[in-house]
């Protein structure tokens, strides 16, 4: 008969306290969970929030904490279901306070320009695909989850996560060369336009 790693420790090492057990998960996983609280929210504060409500969740249900065989992926379900919840009840507004200051040092201020409008198109591009393709592309890109984990967090099949992220891709290729080809057509018209 095979028994599972947690079950064989957990006859073998004495239990650890809930508090001891939550505590434990908090150092190892805190910035994860802020991580996917942020990749919903945007907002330095409101994933801190989304983080503290998440860990608040996980105390509540610190019981069940040693059932727990993935404890990345039960954690990102958790913090992305708070971050949604949070994001309906107060929507995006943004501020001049959310704008990153320029860097004194490092790059120079016209690549730096660069840079942020091209993660500005992305984000707008990402934000144009349909819903359930905007959240796989965005846990795939926080921490790397995997597809397990990602289907785990949006309660589906692996094989729907995968399906999912190969058409955000497909669609974001298309729309980024939609995008190439109508500033070719457009440079074409202006050097047109100068040589006359």
């Amino acid at each position: 008969m095979y028994l599972p790693e947690q079950v064989i420790l957990s006859r073998t090492i004495p239990a650890q306290s809930a508090a001891e057990q939550v505590e434990a998960v908090v150092r190892q996983h805190a910035r994860f969970v802020y991580q996917v609280a942020y990749a919903v929210l945007r907002h330095p504060q409101d994933a801190e929030d989304a983080a503290q409500e998440t860990f608040i969740r996980v105390w509540k249900h610190a019981k069940e904490l040693s059932g727990v065989l993935n404890q990345r992926a039960w954690l990102a379900r958790i913090a992305w279901r708070v971050a949604i919840d949070r994001r309906r009840k107060h929507p995006l507004i943004g501020t001049d306070e959310d704008l990153p200051e320029l860097p004194a040092n490092g790059t120079g201020a016209e690549a730096s320009v660069i840079r942020r409008q091209q993660v500005a198109l992305l984000e707008r591009m990402i934000a144009t695909l349909p819903r359930e393709l905007q959240e796989t592309l965005t846990l795939s890109t926080v921490e790397e989850m995997t597809s397990v984990e990602i289907g785990e967090v949006l309660d589906i099949p692996e094989s729907t996560v995968r399906v999912r992220m190969l058409r955000a891709r497909q669609m974001l290729r298309e729309k980024l060369q939609a995008i190439t080809e109508r500033n070719k057509d457009g440079m074409k018209r202006f050097k047109a336009g100068a040589e006359v």
